[in-house]
C-alpha cells in the first residue's frame, strides 16, 4: 500500500488591511499637501528683498492674503477687490469668533505681486484696519547674493 505524504497548504494572506493602510496613506499626503499649498499662488511673484527673515515663531490664526498684479485680492480662493475685500474678512472674523477669538487674535499675511503698486497694499491694510485686524506681516523672498 502506497502512502501519500501530505503537502502542507499554502496560506494565503489577507490582503484587505494592506490596501486599507495603503489608501489611509495615500489620503494623509494629499491632505498634507493641500495644506502646504495653501502660502502659494501662481499670479503672485514675491519680490526679493536682502533684509528678509523669517518669523521667529508660526503665526497663529493666519489670514493669507494674496494681491496680484493687477490689485485683485485672493482670499481662500476667492477673488476680491480693495473695495468688497470686507466682505471676506468678516466672514473670516465670523469664524474666528466661533472660536472665541478676535481680530486682535488674527495676523493678516500679505503676499503681493513684486509689480504691485505700493497704495494698492496700503489700501488692502486700510480695509483690514477698518475691520479691527492689527497684526499685519508682508512677504518677500529671500535675495541671497
Amino acid at each position: 500500500m502506497r502512502v501519500k505524504s501530505k503537502k502542507p497548504d499554502l496560506a494565503e494572506g489577507d490582503l484587505t488591511p494592506m490596501i486599507d493602510m495603503t489608501f489611509q496613506l495615500i489620503a494623509f499626503f494629499m491632505v498634507l499637501i493641500n495644506f502646504a499649498q495653501t502660502e502659494s499662488n501662481d499670479k503672485v511673484v514675491l519680490p526679493s528683498s536682502q533684509l528678509v527673515k523669517p518669523p521667529e515663531a508660526p503665526l497663529d490664526f493666519a489670514i493669507i492674503l494674496h494681491v496680484a498684479r493687477d490689485g485683485e485680492v485672493i482670499l481662500g480662493g476667492d477673488s476680491f477687490t480693495a473695495d468688497t475685500l470686507s466682505t471676506g474678512l468678516k466672514q473670516e472674523l465670523a469664524v474666528m469668533r466661533a472660536e472665541d477669538k478676535g481680530p486682535q487674535d488674527a495676523n493678516i499675511i500679505i503676499r503681493a505681486h513684486q509689480d504691485t503698486a505700493a497704495g494698492d497694499v496700503q489700501e488692502i491694510i486700510k480695509v483690514a484696519q477698518d475691520e479691527q485686524f492689527v497684526n499685519f506681516a508682508l512677504r518677500a523672498k529671500e535675495d541671497r547674493s
